[in-house]
């Protein structure tokens, strides 16, 4: 009988945990009536809710908190590089304390070269570039503490949406289904703070429909 030997392993204590995730743009709709987009990378869904969760004090936040609404576009490998324009920007005027090496920036769209598209039953617009655009409304906030993480960025969220419409890219669909060809789709990964993209098939699981 062979013998295992476990792999050395460590403790240790990561400062952050994103051990990999698909980016998410989340848009939404300012009080005047312009759009914020905010990239994350805090995500799960499972059936038609996607839960997030966004750390206290953005834009983009209280966007979503005010309007019960948004979009959840998720990003391409082809992406990155926007999406990494994005990331040292603030929706919020003045920026908040915990954002030290954020500027503000009021049309996110232009910066990223990104086009604005309009919803079906949600208000916020969605981006064109992203092959994959779940229109989603709130139905549940919870603020908790985030001492351990960052103290003066005001707690964090988790937020229950429900997918109500769901747009793609007709390059990454099975013809005549609704289904997402895993062959075309091209998601950007965040991985402990690195971009990444889906790299080559592995397999499938038993449950897969193409």
């Amino acid at each position: 009988m062979d013998t295992y030997r476990a792999p050395d392993t460590l403790q240790i204590h990561p400062s952050i945990l994103y051990f990999g995730t698909p980016v998410v743009l989340i848009t939404t709709r300012n009080p005047d009536g312009s759009a914020n987009i905010t990239p994350m990378s805090s995500a799960w869904a499972l059936a038609d809710r996607v839960t997030i969760g966004l750390t206290g004090g953005g834009q983009g936040l209280a966007n979503l908190l005010r309007e019960r609404e948004c979009v959840l576009n998720l990003a391409s490998e082809a992406m990155q590089a926007s999406v990494e324009c994005l990331a040292p920007t603030s929706g919020a005027d003045p920026v908040p304390r915990w954002k030290r090496n954020y500027r503000h920036v009021a049309d996110k769209f232009a910066l990223a070269g990104w086009h604005a598209l309009p919803s079906l039953r949600v208000n916020a617009p969605r981006i064109g570039e992203a092959p994959l655009q779940l229109e989603a409304r709130l139905l549940h906030a919870a603020k908790r503490p985030l001492e351990a993480w960052r103290g003066d960025a005001g707690g964090y969220y988790t937020l229950e949406l429900e997918v109500c419409a769901v747009h793609a890219h007709a390059d990454i669909v099975v013809p005549g289904s609704s289904h997402i060809d895993p062959r075309r789709y091209r998601p950007l990964f965040y991985v402990f703070r690195h971009y990444h993209g889906i790299g080559a098939s592995l397999g499938r699981t038993f449950k897969a429909e193409v």
